[in-house]
């Protein structure tokens, strides 16, 4: 237990006058932060391995798509296109999986799981897709009805009396093809109507063959993706190993990437966005960030699905083994290493956002600044923002609790312990360090904690004077 003093001027004039005087000492629990054993950083892994996992999901090669821009004057193509490229190598997951001829194989939880996955995914890409105006886009409607000879994907329809559409579907996706296969159908028809449903608040829809019932432009899909170039893709190095658990673990993984790169992108776009004062649209792009989180643990609970036996086995044929004790596999990814440090280091925004320099002297300057803000109630778009980093930290660490489970379900508890995953009780390992270590903003949570008490102590002299 420690003892403050609260000073009136820590809370806003806005709180009733017959509160209880906040010079007086409040007793508040303060839990201690949890111990670690002296190890290394949680955040690192061999560089040999890191290599290795590279090349096994050929990202160089991915990478040089995602970064290649196209449309200089499009801002937000470093954000949506590692998401179009998940979405799309997703159909080929679809794919996958209904060509897949294990007997043994569950082909309906299967197929939930991707049509759940796939779903999200359009959810995030539609927020990302709001407010934008710079996209290529494809006017169908000024064509008045004609057919293009390079469009021969194309349907012309009227919508609202004499309006003549344009609807152009992507030649190169492979979503249009799941539509015409008979194991698809369903699950490619669903995808279309999700997408015609998620992208209506958005100025352009995406051009896969969704219905378009408000006849908006499309983007230029396949200029924007490049699903064949993407597609070129799919084989891993390691295709000549014969195990159908290779295909499932390579597209898994390069779907995990490919939103781990969107997630870089929009952490800058974050940085910069409350850099420049913009505390509402670093907001929004905070709380898509807290869902990529999630998506990400969606992503890894994909491996529950696949085969133990099969599973194992390509872990034997792949050699994948940790280098050491405290490493865990998922941090061979050098791209989440990357978004884990960016996401926490969003602490250092704080004293920006709430108007006030740190106290070299360790006083609760912030913790004060916080406490005015929540009390006044007078800056929303602050609140959301400080609001929503919390989310994402609160997701981060869902995230690393919730692989630390899967890699124990997947692999086995025995198989786990080269990284002290499950097989030791002193919670050292580097995956324990994340999830159990204290709030990234000490200040924010104290702010709440003392003004939480201030309130239970209100409504206990109001209580008490009745």
């Amino acid at each position: 237990m420690v003892e403050l003093d609260w000073k009136a001027k820590m809370v806003s004039s806005d709180i009733p006058k017959k509160s209880p005087k906040l010079s007086n000492k409040l007793q508040v629990s303060i839990p201690t932060p949890f111990r670690f054993s002296n190890m290394s950083s949680p955040l690192s892994t061999s560089p040999s391995a890191s290599k290795a996992y590279d090349y096994y999901l050929r990202l160089p090669e991915l990478r040089k798509l995602w970064e290649t821009q196209e449309f200089p004057a499009w801002k937000n193509e470093v954000v949506l296109k590692p998401a179009l490229h998940a979405l799309e190598i997703t159909f080929r997951f679809i794919s996958i999986v209904l060509s897949d001829p294990r007997p043994y194989l569950n082909r309906r939880e299967w197929t939930r799981r991707l049509q759940s996955l796939t779903t999200s995914q359009i959810e995030l890409i539609a927020m990302l897709c709001e407010d934008e105006n710079e996209a290529p886009i494809l006017d169908l409607t000024s064509s008045n009805g004609v057919l293009t000879r390079e469009s021969s994907s194309a349907e012309v329809w009227k919508i609202h009396g004499e309006t003549t559409v344009v609807n152009r579907t992507s030649e190169a996706s492979l979503l249009p093809r799941l539509v015409t296969w008979q194991k698809s159908e369903d699950v490619a028809q669903k995808i279309l109507y999700s997408i015609e449903c998620e992208m209506r608040r958005c100025p352009y829809t995406l051009g896969l063959g969704e219905p378009n019932l408000s006849g908006k432009p499309n983007l230029d899909y396949d200029a924007v993706c490049k699903p064949n170039e993407l597609h070129a893709l799919k084989s891993s190095p390691y295709d000549h190993i014969e195990n159908h658990e290779n295909s499932t673990l390579y597209t898994t993984n390069q779907i995990l990437e490919s939103w781990i790169q969107t997630a870089k992108q929009l952490l800058k776009r974050i940085a910069s966005g409350i850099d420049a004062g913009s505390f509402e649209a670093a907001a929004g792009d905070c709380y898509i960030l807290e869902r990529i989180w999630k998506l990400l643990e969606e992503i890894e609970d994909l491996h529950l699905l696949m085969d133990p036996n099969d599973f194992l086995h390509l872990k034997s044929q792949l050699q994948i083994k940790s280098v050491n004790e405290t490493e865990a596999f998922c941090f061979r990814s050098k791209g989440l290493v990357e978004i884990t440090k960016l996401s926490k280091e969003l602490k250092h925004k704080v004293p920006f956002i709430l108007g006030v320099e740190v106290d070299p002297n360790g006083g609760p300057r912030i913790q004060e600044a916080a406490m005015r803000l929540y009390s006044e109630q007078k800056e929303g778009n602050k609140v959301s923002l400080v609001q929503a980093l919390q989310a994402i930290e609160a997701a981060l660490k869902r995230f690393f609790f919730g692989y630390k489970q899967v890699l124990m379900i997947v692999m086995g508890s025995l198989e786990a312990k080269g990284n002290r995953v499950v097989a030791c009780s002193d919670s050292g390992d580097s995956l324990s360090q994340i999830f159990l270590e204290p709030t990234y903003f000490p200040s924010l949570d104290a702010a709440k904690t003392f003004l939480g008490e201030f309130w239970s102590r209100e409504q206990g002299e109001s209580r008490s004077k009745k």
